[in-house]
């Protein structure tokens, strides 16, 4: 049976608060945001700059709420005030695609 990688959650066009080139790496997150995309604590994320360009990828850790703080080597890439989007990823069975969608949030819509 043939399966497909596809697109599980997205938080879209939220604001960076931070960013901390000498923690370790990740995403730090509002943990109701990590909630509504169904993002789990250590999840592989794919961040998308919307400022400048910068796509990297990361895993998600619980921040404080209100908090999207970038960590480790990518705070070099996104900066404070910049526009992101979070993307997560999930491998389905072709059946399990009949009334597929993927979670969609918009923070600031």
């Amino acid at each position: 049976m043939m399966r497909r990688r596809m697109l599980k959650s997205k938080i879209s066009r939220i604001t960076v608060t931070g960013a901390d080139v000498a923690y370790h790496g990740s995403i730090s997150l509002d943990p109701g945001l990590m909630q509504a995309a169904d993002i789990r604590e250590w999840e592989q994320v794919v961040v998308l700059d919307v400022t400048n360009g910068a796509r990297l990828e990361t895993y998600a850790i619980v921040g404080a709420p209100g908090e999207v703080r970038i960590n480790g080597a990518a705070a070099r890439l996104v900066d404070p005030g910049d526009t992101i989007l979070v993307l997560t990823y999930a491998d389905y069975d072709e059946d399990d695609l009949t009334d597929y969608a993927p979670k969609i949030v918009k923070p600031d819509a």
